[in-house]
Protein backbone atom coordinates (compact mmCIF):
# COMPACT_ATOMS: atom_id res chain seq x y z
CA UNK A 1 0.00 0.00 0.00
CA UNK A 2 1.38 3.39 -0.84
CA UNK A 3 2.12 6.38 1.45
CA UNK A 4 -0.94 8.15 -0.12
CA UNK A 5 -3.00 5.42 0.96
CA UNK A 6 -2.14 4.94 4.36
CA UNK A 7 -2.02 8.85 5.59
CA UNK A 8 -5.03 8.66 7.28
CA UNK A 9 -4.80 5.64 9.30
CA UNK A 10 -5.64 5.66 12.75
CA UNK A 11 -2.79 4.57 15.20
CA UNK A 12 -2.48 4.19 18.84
CA UNK A 13 0.96 3.71 20.56
CA UNK A 14 1.25 2.15 24.19
CA UNK A 15 4.84 2.59 25.44
CA UNK A 16 4.98 -0.16 28.74
CA UNK A 17 8.04 1.67 30.76
CA UNK A 18 10.31 -1.24 31.68
CA UNK A 19 8.90 -4.19 30.58
CA UNK A 20 11.53 -6.53 28.55
CA UNK A 21 11.32 -9.15 26.18
CA UNK A 22 11.74 -11.74 29.21
CA UNK A 23 8.04 -10.56 30.23
CA UNK A 24 6.48 -11.94 27.23
CA UNK A 25 6.07 -15.86 28.19
CA UNK A 26 4.31 -14.09 31.53
CA UNK A 27 2.14 -11.83 29.31
CA UNK A 28 1.21 -14.12 27.03
CA UNK A 29 -0.18 -16.40 29.79
CA UNK A 30 -2.75 -13.05 30.46
CA UNK A 31 -6.54 -12.90 29.22
CA UNK A 32 -5.77 -9.85 27.02
CA UNK A 33 -1.89 -10.01 26.19
CA UNK A 34 -2.12 -13.57 25.52
CA UNK A 35 -4.90 -13.36 22.78
CA UNK A 36 -3.35 -9.74 21.18
CA UNK A 37 0.41 -11.06 20.79
CA UNK A 38 -0.88 -13.98 18.94
CA UNK A 39 -2.74 -11.85 16.21
CA UNK A 40 0.15 -9.79 16.72
CA UNK A 41 3.47 -8.68 14.56
CA UNK A 42 6.78 -8.30 16.33
CA UNK A 43 9.61 -9.30 17.89
CA UNK A 44 10.80 -10.06 21.61
CA UNK A 45 14.57 -9.22 20.97
CA UNK A 46 14.06 -5.36 20.50
CA UNK A 47 17.76 -3.56 21.02
CA UNK A 48 17.51 -0.35 23.06
CA UNK A 49 19.68 2.57 22.86
CA UNK A 50 22.79 3.55 24.75
CA UNK A 51 22.14 4.55 27.68
CA UNK A 52 19.34 2.84 27.75
CA UNK A 53 16.95 5.22 29.42
CA UNK A 54 13.32 6.25 29.50
CA UNK A 55 14.20 9.98 27.78
CA UNK A 56 16.80 9.03 24.91
CA UNK A 57 14.61 6.10 24.05
CA UNK A 58 11.23 7.65 23.57
CA UNK A 59 12.61 9.80 20.93
CA UNK A 60 14.88 7.17 19.47
CA UNK A 61 11.05 5.33 18.66
CA UNK A 62 9.67 8.93 17.13
CA UNK A 63 12.83 9.53 14.79
CA UNK A 64 14.50 6.29 14.36
CA UNK A 65 17.55 7.91 15.32
CA UNK A 66 20.18 7.45 17.53
CA UNK A 67 20.93 9.52 20.92
CA UNK A 68 23.74 11.06 19.66
CA UNK A 69 22.03 12.45 16.58
CA UNK A 70 18.70 13.20 18.47
CA UNK A 71 20.32 14.79 20.85
CA UNK A 72 18.30 13.57 23.88
CA UNK A 73 21.44 11.69 25.30
CA UNK A 74 20.39 11.39 29.43
CA UNK A 75 17.08 11.84 31.31
CA UNK A 76 18.71 15.06 32.94
CA UNK A 77 20.47 17.67 31.46
CA UNK A 78 24.34 18.41 32.49
CA UNK A 79 23.64 20.52 35.70
CA UNK A 80 25.64 19.64 38.62
CA UNK A 81 24.84 23.38 39.94
CA UNK A 82 21.13 22.51 40.41
CA UNK A 83 20.38 19.49 41.93
CA UNK A 84 17.65 18.19 41.44
CA UNK A 85 18.57 19.02 37.74
CA UNK A 86 16.09 19.93 34.92
CA UNK A 87 14.95 16.78 32.64
CA UNK A 88 14.79 16.92 28.95
CA UNK A 89 11.19 17.38 29.03
CA UNK A 90 10.44 19.89 26.39
CA UNK A 91 10.31 19.27 22.21
CA UNK A 92 13.03 21.80 21.67
CA UNK A 93 15.57 19.66 22.68
CA UNK A 94 15.13 17.00 20.02
CA UNK A 95 17.19 17.43 16.39
CA UNK A 96 15.12 16.79 13.66
CA UNK A 97 11.76 15.39 12.95
CA UNK A 98 9.35 13.19 14.71
CA UNK A 99 6.40 11.03 14.15
CA UNK A 100 4.16 13.07 15.76
CA UNK A 101 5.49 16.52 14.01
CA UNK A 102 5.11 14.50 10.54
CA UNK A 103 1.59 13.66 11.11
CA UNK A 104 0.56 16.75 12.10
CA UNK A 105 2.02 17.99 8.94
CA UNK A 106 0.27 15.16 7.41
CA UNK A 107 -3.29 16.19 8.92
CA UNK A 108 -3.42 13.96 11.41
CA UNK A 109 -5.08 14.74 14.71
CA UNK A 110 -2.31 13.96 17.57
CA UNK A 111 -3.12 13.17 21.39
CA UNK A 112 -0.05 12.64 23.65
CA UNK A 113 -0.38 11.40 27.19
CA UNK A 114 2.55 11.46 29.36
CA UNK A 115 5.34 10.61 26.04
CA UNK A 116 9.06 11.83 27.21
CA UNK A 117 9.98 15.18 25.71
CA UNK A 118 6.64 16.65 24.25
CA UNK A 119 6.93 19.64 26.58
CA UNK A 120 5.33 22.69 24.29
CA UNK A 121 5.16 19.98 21.37
CA UNK A 122 2.84 21.29 18.59
CA UNK A 123 0.05 18.31 19.05
CA UNK A 124 -3.72 19.16 19.27
CA UNK A 125 -3.82 17.38 22.80
CA UNK A 126 -1.27 17.37 24.42
CA UNK A 127 -0.64 15.99 28.90
CA UNK A 128 3.67 16.24 28.73
CA UNK A 129 5.39 14.67 31.39
CA UNK A 130 6.67 17.53 32.93
CA UNK A 131 7.52 18.00 37.07
CA UNK A 132 7.70 21.29 39.01
CA UNK A 133 11.50 21.50 39.85
CA UNK A 134 11.62 25.02 41.36
CA UNK A 135 10.15 25.86 44.75
CA UNK A 136 7.54 28.46 43.23
CA UNK A 137 6.47 25.61 40.67
CA UNK A 138 3.36 23.26 40.87
CA UNK A 139 2.35 20.03 39.20
CA UNK A 140 -0.92 21.76 36.99
CA UNK A 141 1.42 24.79 36.20
CA UNK A 142 4.02 23.19 34.62
CA UNK A 143 1.44 21.22 32.68
CA UNK A 144 -0.52 24.25 31.51
CA UNK A 145 2.62 26.17 30.65
CA UNK A 146 3.81 23.04 28.24
CA UNK A 147 0.55 21.29 26.97
CA UNK A 148 -2.89 21.86 25.68
CA UNK A 149 -4.32 23.92 28.41
CA UNK A 150 -8.17 23.42 28.30
CA UNK A 151 -7.71 19.88 27.12
CA UNK A 152 -5.43 19.05 30.57
CA UNK A 153 -8.08 21.27 32.50
CA UNK A 154 -10.85 18.61 31.05
CA UNK A 155 -8.91 15.58 32.11
CA UNK A 156 -7.93 17.47 35.48
CA UNK A 157 -11.46 17.96 36.38
CA UNK A 158 -12.76 14.31 35.05
CA UNK A 159 -9.80 12.21 36.46
CA UNK A 160 -7.12 14.36 38.58
CA UNK A 161 -9.26 12.59 41.44
CA UNK A 162 -7.44 9.57 40.32
CA UNK A 163 -3.44 10.86 40.93
CA UNK A 164 -1.31 11.28 44.14
CA UNK A 165 1.82 12.91 42.45
CA UNK A 166 3.70 10.39 40.65
CA UNK A 167 2.87 7.16 42.54
CA UNK A 168 1.94 3.94 41.12
CA UNK A 169 -0.75 2.44 39.97
CA UNK A 170 -2.63 5.92 40.88
CA UNK A 171 -0.81 7.87 38.05
CA UNK A 172 -1.14 5.14 35.38
CA UNK A 173 -4.96 4.80 36.23
CA UNK A 174 -5.34 8.85 35.50
CA UNK A 175 -3.19 8.09 32.13
CA UNK A 176 -5.87 5.40 31.43
CA UNK A 177 -8.75 7.24 31.82
CA UNK A 178 -7.59 9.85 30.18
CA UNK A 179 -6.63 7.93 26.91
CA UNK A 180 -10.12 6.34 26.73
CA UNK A 181 -11.43 9.58 27.19
CA UNK A 182 -9.58 11.08 24.34
CA UNK A 183 -9.90 7.99 22.25
CA UNK A 184 -13.71 8.37 22.45
CA UNK A 185 -14.49 11.95 22.67
CA UNK A 186 -11.79 13.30 19.76
CA UNK A 187 -10.92 10.24 18.22
CA UNK A 188 -7.23 11.41 16.87
CA UNK A 189 -5.21 9.55 14.41
CA UNK A 190 -2.48 9.12 16.32
CA UNK A 191 -2.29 8.75 20.37
CA UNK A 192 1.27 8.45 22.06
CA UNK A 193 1.25 6.85 25.55
CA UNK A 194 3.58 6.25 28.31
CA UNK A 195 2.81 4.07 31.21
CA UNK A 196 5.36 3.73 33.66
CA UNK A 197 3.68 1.42 36.34
CA UNK A 198 6.13 -1.48 35.81
CA UNK A 199 9.02 0.75 35.66
CA UNK A 200 8.33 2.20 39.20
CA UNK A 201 7.78 -1.02 41.01
CA UNK A 202 10.66 -2.26 39.57
CA UNK A 203 12.58 0.36 40.87
CA UNK A 204 11.13 0.02 44.07
CA UNK A 205 10.99 -3.84 44.51
CA UNK A 206 13.00 -5.64 42.13
CA UNK A 207 13.00 -7.32 38.85
CA UNK A 208 10.80 -9.75 39.17
CA UNK A 209 9.14 -8.75 42.51
CA UNK A 210 5.46 -9.35 43.48
CA UNK A 211 4.55 -5.55 42.42
CA UNK A 212 6.28 -5.62 39.27
CA UNK A 213 4.18 -8.85 38.59
CA UNK A 214 0.72 -7.27 39.43
CA UNK A 215 1.84 -4.14 37.82
CA UNK A 216 1.89 -6.32 34.28
CA UNK A 217 -1.34 -7.72 35.46
CA UNK A 218 -2.94 -4.40 35.27
CA UNK A 219 -1.28 -3.19 32.22
CA UNK A 220 -3.46 -6.30 31.00
CA UNK A 221 -6.41 -5.01 32.40
CA UNK A 222 -5.74 -1.93 30.75
CA UNK A 223 -5.05 -3.09 27.33
CA UNK A 224 -8.46 -5.12 27.51
CA UNK A 225 -10.55 -1.69 28.20
CA UNK A 226 -8.61 -0.42 24.74
CA UNK A 227 -9.40 -3.09 22.96
CA UNK A 228 -13.30 -3.07 24.53
CA UNK A 229 -13.51 0.42 23.94
CA UNK A 230 -11.92 0.09 20.19
CA UNK A 231 -14.97 -2.79 19.57
CA UNK A 232 -17.78 -0.41 20.45
CA UNK A 233 -16.78 2.01 19.13
CA UNK A 234 -16.27 0.19 15.71
CA UNK A 235 -12.70 1.28 15.01
CA UNK A 236 -10.93 -2.19 15.61
CA UNK A 237 -10.75 -2.90 12.02
CA UNK A 238 -9.50 0.31 11.25
CA UNK A 239 -6.55 1.01 14.30
CA UNK A 240 -2.94 -0.06 14.57
CA UNK A 241 -2.04 -1.02 18.19
CA UNK A 242 1.21 -1.23 18.94
CA UNK A 243 2.33 -1.59 22.24
CA UNK A 244 6.16 -1.83 23.37
CA UNK A 245 8.99 -1.62 25.71
CA UNK A 246 11.66 1.17 25.86
CA UNK A 247 14.14 -0.81 27.73
CA UNK A 248 14.14 -3.36 30.75
CA UNK A 249 15.63 -3.37 34.17
CA UNK A 250 18.58 -5.43 35.94
CA UNK A 251 18.67 -6.22 39.99
CA UNK A 252 21.20 -3.64 41.67
CA UNK A 253 23.36 -3.99 44.95
CA UNK A 254 25.37 -0.97 44.98
CA UNK A 255 24.76 2.50 44.28
CA UNK A 256 28.11 4.01 43.11
CA UNK A 257 29.44 7.92 43.33
CA UNK A 258 32.52 8.19 40.72
CA UNK A 259 31.83 12.19 42.07
CA UNK A 260 33.52 11.37 45.27
CA UNK A 261 36.79 10.71 43.86
CA UNK A 262 36.51 13.72 41.28
CA UNK A 263 36.12 15.96 44.41
CA UNK A 264 38.72 14.32 46.50
CA UNK A 265 40.96 14.77 43.87
CA UNK A 266 40.33 18.30 43.10
CA UNK A 267 38.67 18.10 39.65
CA UNK A 268 35.67 19.22 41.35
CA UNK A 269 34.56 21.50 44.05
CA UNK A 270 31.60 21.86 46.29
CA UNK A 271 30.15 25.30 48.00
CA UNK A 272 27.25 25.04 50.12
CA UNK A 273 26.75 21.81 49.96
CA UNK A 274 26.44 21.59 45.60
CA UNK A 275 29.23 21.21 43.05
CA UNK A 276 29.87 24.58 42.19
CA UNK A 277 32.81 24.83 40.29
CA UNK A 278 34.47 21.79 37.95
CA UNK A 279 37.13 20.79 35.55
CA UNK A 280 35.61 17.09 35.16
CA UNK A 281 32.13 15.54 36.47
CA UNK A 282 30.84 12.51 36.43
CA UNK A 283 26.96 12.71 35.58
CA UNK A 284 24.94 9.49 36.07
CA UNK A 285 22.73 7.42 33.46
CA UNK A 286 21.72 4.76 36.46
CA UNK A 287 23.76 1.91 34.86
CA UNK A 288 26.01 4.00 32.74
CA UNK A 289 27.64 7.28 33.71
CA UNK A 290 28.96 10.34 31.83
CA UNK A 291 32.38 11.78 32.22
CA UNK A 292 32.07 15.48 31.01
CA UNK A 293 35.81 17.21 30.85
CA UNK A 294 35.66 20.71 30.76
CA UNK A 295 38.74 21.54 31.38
CA UNK A 296 41.09 19.65 28.50
CA UNK A 297 43.92 20.05 30.36
CA UNK A 298 42.71 17.75 32.88
CA UNK A 299 41.59 14.73 30.02
CA UNK A 300 44.95 12.69 30.92
CA UNK A 301 44.43 13.39 34.81
CA UNK A 302 40.76 12.35 35.00
CA UNK A 303 41.62 8.82 32.42
CA UNK A 304 44.15 7.87 35.42
CA UNK A 305 41.65 8.31 38.44
CA UNK A 306 38.93 6.65 36.23
CA UNK A 307 41.46 3.48 35.71
CA UNK A 308 42.94 3.62 39.53
CA UNK A 309 38.79 3.60 40.23
CA UNK A 310 38.21 0.60 38.18
CA UNK A 311 41.75 -1.26 39.56
CA UNK A 312 39.87 -1.04 43.12
CA UNK A 313 38.14 -4.21 44.54
CA UNK A 314 34.40 -4.27 44.30
CA UNK A 315 34.87 -0.30 41.94
CA UNK A 316 31.15 -1.48 40.11
CA UNK A 317 32.92 -0.27 37.06
CA UNK A 318 32.83 -3.06 34.12
CA UNK A 319 34.03 -0.61 31.31
CA UNK A 320 35.54 2.74 30.50
CA UNK A 321 34.12 3.74 27.36
CA UNK A 322 36.54 6.66 25.38
CA UNK A 323 34.33 9.26 23.38
CA UNK A 324 34.77 7.53 20.13
CA UNK A 325 34.07 4.63 21.68
CA UNK A 326 30.68 6.35 23.28
CA UNK A 327 29.98 7.93 20.11
CA UNK A 328 29.93 4.25 18.48
CA UNK A 329 27.28 3.41 20.49
CA UNK A 330 24.97 6.33 19.71
CA UNK A 331 26.05 8.25 22.97
CA UNK A 332 26.80 11.38 23.65
CA UNK A 333 29.47 12.51 21.33
CA UNK A 334 30.43 15.78 23.92
CA UNK A 335 31.43 13.47 26.52
CA UNK A 336 35.03 12.47 27.59
CA UNK A 337 34.06 9.07 28.48
CA UNK A 338 31.48 6.93 29.43
CA UNK A 339 31.47 3.98 32.38
CA UNK A 340 29.69 0.55 32.16
CA UNK A 341 28.30 -0.26 35.38
CA UNK A 342 29.41 -4.04 36.65
CA UNK A 343 26.54 -6.64 37.16
CA UNK A 344 24.67 -5.48 40.53
CA UNK A 345 25.64 -1.69 40.80
CA UNK A 346 24.81 1.39 39.23
CA UNK A 347 25.62 5.53 39.13
CA UNK A 348 24.73 8.19 40.78
CA UNK A 349 25.45 12.18 40.54
CA UNK A 350 26.41 12.36 44.97
CA UNK A 351 29.51 13.32 46.02
CA UNK A 352 29.95 12.65 50.00
CA UNK A 353 30.26 8.69 49.71
CA UNK A 354 31.50 6.53 47.10
CA UNK A 355 29.60 3.63 47.32
CA UNK A 356 25.50 3.15 48.97
CA UNK A 357 23.84 -0.11 50.01
CA UNK A 358 20.72 -0.42 47.11
CA UNK A 359 17.93 -2.44 47.43
CA UNK A 360 13.69 -2.46 48.17
CA UNK A 361 14.28 -2.16 52.20
CA UNK A 362 15.67 1.39 51.67
CA UNK A 363 13.13 2.41 48.67
CA UNK A 364 10.49 4.67 51.62
CA UNK A 365 13.46 6.72 52.52
CA UNK A 366 15.38 7.80 49.51
CA UNK A 367 14.17 7.40 46.14
CA UNK A 368 17.79 7.49 44.30
CA UNK A 369 18.20 4.10 46.65
CA UNK A 370 16.89 1.36 44.04
CA UNK A 371 16.17 -2.77 43.52
CA UNK A 372 16.66 -2.45 39.94
CA UNK A 373 17.17 0.29 37.13
CA UNK A 374 18.14 0.42 33.55
CA UNK A 375 20.72 2.26 31.51
CA UNK A 376 23.27 -0.25 30.85
CA UNK A 377 24.39 -1.52 27.36
CA UNK A 378 21.40 -2.79 25.48
CA UNK A 379 23.30 -5.68 24.15
CA UNK A 380 23.35 -7.64 27.65
CA UNK A 381 21.38 -10.70 28.59
CA UNK A 382 17.95 -10.36 29.78
CA UNK A 383 18.02 -6.69 29.48
CA UNK A 384 16.38 -6.42 25.86
CA UNK A 385 12.47 -4.90 25.51
CA UNK A 386 9.98 -5.78 22.47
CA UNK A 387 7.47 -4.31 20.37
CA UNK A 388 4.27 -5.95 19.19
CA UNK A 389 1.67 -4.52 17.17
CA UNK A 390 -1.84 -5.44 15.43
CA UNK A 391 -4.02 -4.02 12.57
CA UNK A 392 -5.13 -3.51 9.35
CA UNK A 393 -1.04 -2.99 8.39
CA UNK A 394 0.69 -5.35 10.37
CA UNK A 395 0.96 -9.29 9.40
CA UNK A 396 -0.87 -11.46 12.03
CA UNK A 397 1.45 -13.85 13.59
CA UNK A 398 4.67 -12.61 11.97
CA UNK A 399 7.94 -12.22 14.18
CA UNK A 400 11.60 -11.51 13.07
CA UNK A 401 14.23 -12.90 15.69
CA UNK A 402 15.74 -9.44 16.55
CA UNK A 403 15.41 -5.88 15.71
CA UNK A 404 16.43 -2.50 17.17
CA UNK A 405 14.95 0.65 18.59
CA UNK A 406 15.54 2.83 15.90
CA UNK A 407 13.64 0.48 13.60
CA UNK A 408 10.43 1.03 15.15
CA UNK A 409 9.71 4.85 14.19
CA UNK A 410 10.29 4.39 10.21
CA UNK A 411 8.34 0.84 10.66
CA UNK A 412 5.29 3.35 12.44
CA UNK A 413 6.21 6.06 9.58
CA UNK A 414 5.72 4.02 6.93
CA UNK A 415 2.39 2.37 7.91
CA UNK A 416 1.18 6.30 8.48
CA UNK A 417 2.65 7.23 5.14
CA UNK A 418 5.13 9.62 6.55
CA UNK A 419 8.58 10.75 5.54
CA UNK A 420 11.41 10.86 9.19
CA UNK A 421 14.01 11.72 6.86
CA UNK A 422 17.41 10.28 7.37
CA UNK A 423 16.74 7.48 9.86
CA UNK A 424 19.47 5.39 11.66
CA UNK A 425 16.92 2.56 11.38
CA UNK A 426 15.08 0.37 8.77
CA UNK A 427 11.64 -0.21 8.19
CA UNK A 428 10.81 -4.03 9.41
CA UNK A 429 8.87 -4.78 6.01
CA UNK A 430 8.86 -8.24 7.44
CA UNK A 431 6.59 -7.35 9.65
CA UNK A 432 4.21 -5.07 7.31
CA UNK A 433 1.05 -6.13 5.33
Amino acid sequence: MSRQDRKKRRMMILSLDAVGGRDLAYMETLPNFGPFFKRAAGCGEVVSVYPSLTYPAHVSIVTGRYPKNHGIVNNLQVQPEREPSDWFWQRKYVQGTTLYDEAVKNGCRVASLLWPVMGKARVHYNLPEVLPNRPWQNQLGVCMMNGTPLYELELQMKFGAMREGIRQPQLDHFVHASMLHTLEKYQPDLMLVHLTDVDTNRHLYGLDSPEAMAAIRRHDERLGELLGLLRKMGLEDETDVVILGDHCQLDVKEAIYPNYYFVKAGLAEVKNGRIREWKAIARDCDGCCYIYVKDRNCLGRTEKLLNRMMERENSGIARIFTRDEAAALGADPECAFVLEAAEGYYFQNGWEEYRRKAGASDHHTDFHIQAATHGYLPDRDGYRTFFMAAGPHFTAGARVEKMSLVDEGPTLAEILGLDLGRVDGRTMKELIR
